[in-house]
This record gives structure tokens, sequence and C-alpha cells, in this order.
């Protein structure tokens, strides 16, 4: 595809109008502002008049196939709306589920300009076949629950762990990743924790856990374990050996903070799901001032209810400014690459996450011709607090395109919101 005439967010995220980008063998082959001489090899010529193209974004934290209880577990504090509404109805879904309800949430975030996402869920197998279908990219694994204290070998879960590391990574010619996971400290204990991490060292993968993500977690983990906080304690076990996302670290103090910078951690920010559960502020312009690199995530469709980046890059840019009283907090530039760079980054995607020559062809096309995009003081400001997922008109994944103006050509979206609420309707019934 040769994109004519665009605006572009370049690889600095600067505005460059009028702009020539062509896509061929799923890398951008060509950037510049005119016509290149031989456009004929790029195939389709794509009319960027009134259109902006941007890096695809990365969904640095998800648990897809939670789109089946969206809306279900509402006005909950953390431990109740886990114990008391999601493990339960969890319990009850199968695999097929899990294709379904990930389907639902690939086709969403494809919508929305996402093009890849850190998924931390169970049925792995399931999940990959649909990311696959999708045409999507995404790194998957397994969230262990383990409260009796034995190695990681000896629970049912680490067969899928081997499964997933010798037959789903490298999966869809390399868009998809199998890393390692613990689901928090809080469901989990020292000897399976270091047992998971040491064989996420062992296999080179990545880690990712859920961290300090509310008050109370904090406070137990400190006197479940010597006074050490969350980031602490995973540290001390080797968690942080390997590249980790750490998700939420809404409750993190200085030297937690110091921790991840040592280590080169990211921090994957859910800020629509920390206000949805009352969780807190995570201090995200102390971390991108100490270095820390801060991805944005939705989470799952419990407490969020929705995969529209844009609505979260939106709430990363402002909340700070409020809740600091610092209105020079979090800048433009700062919640675009959050949305996009740094969650390529976190996900060992070295040439993806910017609109630059040779990288990987994961770009969405906005539609900026509308009221609420003039005038155009600032083209990023317009993007981070007046942009909206329901802008994006195309949605393009390793160059080849996964949503355009209301269609997804790598599935049948109504079989698959079909699928999605009649075993949304069956689980209810079984609860």
């Amino acid at each position: 595809m040769l994109f004519a005439n665009i605006g572009i967010i370049d690889e600095n995220f600067d505005y460059a109008e009028n702009q020539w980008v062509g896509v061929l063998d799923g890398r951008i082959d060509y950037i510049g502002g005119e016509e290149p001489a031989d456009a004929a090899k790029y195939g389709e010529l794509y009319d960027g008049t009134g259109k902006l193209l941007m890096p695809g974004m990365y969904n640095a934290h998800a648990h897809a196939p939670m789109t089946l209880l969206r809306g279900y577990a509402e006005n909950l504090p953390l431990q109740a709306w886990l114990e008391q509404k999601c493990w339960p109805f969890e319990g009850k879904m199968n695999g097929e589920d899990n294709y379904w309800a990930t389907l639902l949430a690939g086709a969403e975030m494809l919508r929305y300009g996402t093009v890849s996402f850190s998924d931390m869920y169970y049925y792995t197998p399931e999940r990959a076949h649909a990311v696959a279908d999708l045409g999507m990219k995404a790194n998957l694994c397994t969230s262990p629950l383990a409260f009796e204290p034995k190695p990681i070998q000896e629970f049912p879960v680490f067969a899928e762990m081997e499964d997933g590391i010798n037959n789903i990574d490298g999966m869809a010619d390399g868009r998809i990743k199998f890393e390692g996971c613990i689901h928090a400290e809080y469901t989990n204990n020292d000897v399976t924790a270091k047992t998971v991490f040491d064989w996420a060292r062992e296999h080179g993968t990545r880690m990712h856990v859920h961290v300090s993500e509310t008050e109370s977690e904090v406070n137990g983990c400190r006197e479940r374990h010597d006074g050490m906080s969350p980031v602490q304690w995973l540290e001390s076990l080797g968690a942080f050996d390997v590249p980790a996302i750490a998700a939420h670290c809404v409750w993190v103090d200085d030297d937690d903070i110091a921790i991840m910078v040592a280590h080169g951690v990211t921090v994957a920010h859910n800020p629509a799901s920390n206000m949805k559960l009352a969780s807190g502020f995570a201090p995200v312009a102390k971390m991108l001032e100490a270095g820390v690199n801060v991805a944005l995530g939705t989470d799952g469709m419990a407490s969020n209810n929705n995969h529209d980046m844009f609505q979260d890059m939106y709430l990363m840019a402002m909340l700070p400014k409020g809740a600091g009283l610092d209105p020079t907090a979090i800048t433009p530039k700062q919640a675009a690459f959050a949305a996009t760079r740094a969650g390529a980054l976190a996900q060992g995607r070295e040439d993806c996450g910017l609109v630059k020559q040779g990288f990987a062809a994961d770009l969405c096309v906005l539609d900026v011709s509308g009221p609420s995009w003039c005038p155009v003081n600032d083209m990023l400001t317009n993007v981070v607090y007046a942009g909206h997922g329901s802008d994006v008109v195309l949605t393009m994944c390793d160059g080849k395109v996964v949503y355009r103006d209301g269609a997804w050509p790598t599935i049948d979206i109504d079989r698959v919101k079909a699928e999605v609420a009649e075993r949304t309707q069956r689980i209810q019934k079984e609860l």
C-alpha cells in the first residue's frame, strides 16, 4: 500500500503533513514528502486527505477472554471483585470460550488501532489460535495461582507452560510470543514463584506479573515477607533477571522505582482499571522522571469495559495533573510513546511501534476531518486529548490490513459476537 498526501506522527512523535508512506513486504519501505519514483511497486494507492497515520497501539496488559465478563462484576473492591465474581465465572470457562472471547477482544482492539497485546490468562493454545486468525501480534502467558508451596513443575499448569514455549512461541510467522508469568505475590508463594522465574531464565523468556495494585496488597506482602514490598519480593526471587512487565504498580515507593529502573522493568499502567476498582493513582510522572519504561494497558473488560487505548492514553495524560496538582505532568509525547513504542519494547519487538523506515508496518489511520479535530494548533495534542478509537478507519499489522472502514477481513464478526453472547449466557446460568 502507498499512503498518499497523509499526515503522519513520525519517529520522533512530531507531526508532518502531506507525506507519502510506502509499505512493502510487511515493512515501512518509504517515507517522504514526494511521491516515490517507483510508486507502482507498492500496490494500492490510499488517499490520505483528511487522514493521519500513526503507529499502531501496543496494549501492555490485558486479559482478553474477559470480554465474557464485560459489565458483569461491577461496583466492587478488588478482592471481592476477584473472589466473589471473576474467579467463579472463570472457573466455568472452557477452551472454546477462550477462543471466541479472544477473537472478540482482538476485533475490538483492531477497531481502535491496537495491533498487539500482552495477555495473561489461561487456555493459551486457544488464545494463540485466535490471535493467529485475527492477524494480530501478542505476547501470551499462562497465569499460575499457586497457594501450595511446591515447585511449579508439580502443578498441572506446568504442562501448558511447556507447551507454550515449545509450540506456541514463534507462531504465526513470529507474531506470537510466549513468556513466563505468575499472577501476583498474594496468589503465589516463594517456592513456586522462584521455580517459575528460574524456568523463564532457563528458556530466555520475558516475565509478566501483577505488582502493587492495591495498598492492602502491599501491606499484606510486607507482613508475609519480613517487610518486603511486592517489588522487593519479586527481585529477591529473580523475577527481574529477565525482561519483565509489572502491571499496575499503583502503590510503589522510591525504593521500588529504583529497583525497576536498575532491572529495566516495564510498568504497564492501567489508569481506567485502577480508577474503576478504586485502587488509586500510579505515580507515573515520578516513574518516567526516574527512567522507567511506562507502557499502557487496558486490563480486562470486567475492570475497564472497553479496549480503546485512546481512552487510556487520555487518562494517562490527564490524571497525574489532577492527582499531583501539577499541570506540567505528562506531556502528549510521553502519553503517545507509552501507548505505542513503550509497549512494543516491553514485548521485545525492537523494530515496532514507530513510523520509521525499515520498521514493521504496524500502523493505524485516523480520520481527522471531523469537528473535534479542528483547529490543529498541535496535532499530537489533538491525538491525545481529542482523539478516540472510533476515529480509526484502518489498522495494519505487519503490512496486512486487519481492520478497515467497519470491516474485519480476517474474521466473521457477526458470528464472533453471537458466540460470545451465547457463551456468556450459558456460564451465567451455570453459576
